[in-house]
């Protein structure tokens, strides 16, 4: 009876070792190259938000439009931008800037600090 439950004991140990290192090794080890949530990632795309608002583009749909259009926009790296990216953008605008209550206001703070 002994050697049957350290047997089973060692199985058990075994099997959550195996279990724990094939965990580990589908866990990201580094970043990817295409990650587009970096805080440098985000900041571009934020310049590039910006850039179309500042070219009267009021209109969320024109707006992700004036940005993927951008000479400066790497289709590569950004390959996953889409509307609801371009939300987050906007809400992150609005959560920093709570005198902004549009994209209309976004726009004229822009225009005043020509």
């Amino acid at each position: 009876m002994f050697t049957l439950e350290v047997g089973m004991m060692v199985a058990f140990i075994l099997a959550l070792g195996f279990s724990l290192w094939k965990l580990y090794a589908f866990m990201p080890s580094k970043p990817l190259q295409d990650d587009d949530t970096t805080p440098e990632s985000t900041q571009e795309l934020m310049r590039l938000m910006y850039s179309a608002i500042k070219a009267k583009k009021l209109n969320k749909d024109h707006i992700e439009a004036h940005m993927k259009m951008d000479s400066t926009f790497d289709e590569k790296h950004f390959w996953r931008f889409n509307a609801n990216r371009l939300n987050k953008l906007l809400d992150q605008h609005f959560l920093e800037n709570p005198e902004h209550k549009s994209i209309e206001d976004i726009h004229k703070a822009l225009q005043k600090e020509k």
